[in-house]
């Protein structure tokens, strides 16, 4: 199931178009009002679906802690509103995740509701087969609610993989409390943000005022071709970059590490955390800047400003680094949500989905804990009670605004972004210890992506 370019861009330029009225959705009439299409039963919350049989349904997710503990609340207010209906929740950090999950759904015994990247849907639906098809349960889960686009882009043989929670893409935060104490403008441009390496360097070695790991690495070099050349990374299944091209982008990324503007793989590796938010030296500042997608910011932000070491730290959203003359960056569908195929009870696992995205008192409790939602009624529900992280609305619409360009669809194959064996993290990783030079790495990135897709 290979997407196309046209299709994605598609996508993206019809959220872009839905934001200027509701976010992603293009609507503000709430699920419990939504007229439904015609012939459908109406989608209100799911009580046509209603009955006294007692139902089990597990429900697995990734995230940090501000989205685990709103979804543990959705989920008891969910089984309030439907006391026959038990959800078990399985959840965790993104370190090892799709690894666990990829043999659970290959092997029959994923969960009932599972969030899901949107790659998933081409790594792992097996064609359409491995998840329901969520079009059959239109009749308690409101896909009226959505842009037909994104969920065009959600499909399999024709048949709805997923529904997109929501629409997604990296940009530049912030400790501006560690920028501040060092006497550092924040970065704007290639020259500023190797000043501030000097400017860190120079303050304390221990600190860095941008901090990258092997698949953020990735990222950033995707989006600093695309500012300097205004191409997208992949296009039709094929990289549009010359080895000479990539092997300058590897270059820049070395001078990163000797400017003291990013630390070393190993010394990130060796601060011993899961995952960033969670590293001790982003949480006291001594990392002070990160490239992540915008519905992660709350998490990062929670980190500084609850440290204990150094409480309420200021994190802001940065303008988008300036590398060349062009917007660079892509946008994506950041995940969604799926019924596996194998759930004996199918239309009770729709029910909590349309509970979780459409329903008011699902969206008000997830609020924006996993980004700003496609759902137009989502939207509506946030708008109305001026919920939601106002940072992580403020940096999904500044996202959606800037990055011109679609992420293809192998992106994040796990053979290319798993860690720690997968060709992101091999390549990055060597090219950091100084095990390979940047023309070997270029070779065995792009010979890695292009196993991957069939070239």
């Amino acid at each position: 199931m290979r997407r196309s370019m046209k299709q994605a861009a598609a996508l993206t330029m019809a959220v872009v178009t839905a934001a200027s009225l509701t976010a992603c959705g293009g609507g503000s009439t709430a699920a419990t009002n939504a007229a439904p299409a015609a012939g459908a039963a109406p989608a209100a919350g799911g009580e046509a679906a209603a009955s006294d049989e007692a139902v089990e349904l597990k429900f697995s997710w990734w995230g940090g802690d501000s989205r685990h503990e709103a979804t543990e609340k959705a989920i008891a207010a969910f089984m309030a509103k439907y006391p026959n209906i038990t959800v078990t929740p399985e959840y965790g950090a993104w370190t090892g995740w799709e690894e666990k999950q990829s043999l659970n759904i290959l092997g029959g015994n994923a969960a009932d509701v599972m969030q899901i990247n949107w790659n998933w849907i081409e790594s792992y639906s097996n064609n359409g087969t491995n998840f329901a098809n969520l079009e059959d349960y239109s009749d308690v889960l409101d896909l009226t609610q959505f842009p037909q686009a994104s969920l065009d882009l959600c499909k399999a043989d024709g048949k709805l993989m997923a529904v997109p929670v929501a629409l997604t893409g990296r940009l530049f935060y912030w400790n501006k409390t560690t920028f501040d104490e060092v006497g550092c403008a924040l970065p704007t441009d290639e020259a500023s943000l190797m000043a501030a390496g000097e400017a860190f360097k120079a303050f304390n070695e221990d600190y860095y005022p941008l901090a990258l790991g092997e698949y953020d690495r990735m990222i950033f070099m995707v989006y600093y071709l695309e500012s300097v050349y205004n191409k997208p990374w992949v296009a039709d299944g094929e990289i549009q970059y010359t080895a000479e091209e990539i092997q300058g982008a590897m270059d820049f990324i070395t001078k990163l590490e000797q400017g003291h503007v990013i630390p070393t793989l190993a010394t990130i590796n060796g601060d011993m955390a899961d995952s960033l938010d969670k590293n001790a030296k982003w949480i006291d500042g001594k990392y002070a800047g990160i490239f992540e997608w915008d519905s992660s910011a709350s998490k990062f932000e929670k980190a500084v400003v609850e440290s204990t070491n150094k409480p309420n730290q200021e994190f802001v959203i940065g303008d988008f680094v300036k590398f060349g003359d062009y917007a660079g960056g892509f946008t994506k569908i950041s995940m969604g949500l799926a019924v596996a195929a194998t759930s004996a009870h199918p239309k009770e696992a729709a029910m909590l989905i349309n509970f979780l995205l459409n329903d008011p008192e699902g969206v008000e409790i997830c609020s924006t804990e996993r980004g700003i939602p496609c759902s137009a009624a989502g939207v509506s529900v946030l708008d109305e009670k001026d919920l939601g992280n106002a940072l992580v609305k403020e940096a999904n619409a500044k996202v959606l605004a800037y990055s011109p360009f679609p992420l293809d669809t192998k992106f994040e194959h796990n053979d290319l972004k798993a860690n720690p064996d997968g060709v992101y993290y091999k390549v990055f990783g060597k090219l950091s210890a100084g095990d390979i030079d940047s023309a070997e790495a270029t070779k065995e990135l792009v010979d890695g992506i292009n196993e991957c897709m069939g070239n």
